[in-house]
């Protein structure tokens, strides 16, 4: 896989919200340059903990709109963002069993994240925020 460069395409015309999904590119980078990380490396649990971190603070910022501005599909997102908390949370119990496979399921799991939400679902509410007039 080669390393993903940010593109207006991918905005969602929200620039707190671009600035927290360019940070979700920059970990999946760092793992693709990374590709032979093992489990037990310091990168993979420095990626746990910024997916932790991204996790908390984007998810709630996403919310926080959808909630200020009614979105209609508002439950249907907060549950999927609940689905990536679950999963990182496995990842880092299979993390401290040294399962060594982690690597690249963290990486896989991250591109799907990116191409099936972000790209996808996420820019469902591009053009709802727009309207709204959230920049």
């Amino acid at each position: 896989m080669d390393k993903i460069s940010w593109k207006d395409e991918y905005s969602v015309g929200i620039k707190e919200i671009d600035a927290q999904h360019k940070k979700l590119i920059n970990i999946m980078n760092r793992l693709i340059e990374m590709r032979n990380a093992r489990v037990d490396s310091e990168l993979i649990s420095e990626t746990l903990t910024e997916m932790t971190e991204y996790a908390s603070k984007h998810f709630e910022t996403e919310e926080k709109y959808m909630v200020e501005y009614d979105y209609p599909d508002y439950d249907a997102h907060k549950k999927v963002h609940k689905e990536f908390k679950k999963k990182t949370a496995f990842f880092c119990v299979d993390t401290m069993s040294h399962k060594e496979t982690i690597p690249i399921e963290i990486l896989t799991f991250l591109k799907d994240w990116w191409i099936n939400h972000i790209l996808k679902s996420d820019m469902k509410y591009k053009e709802f925020f727009r309207e709204k007039g959230v920049v």
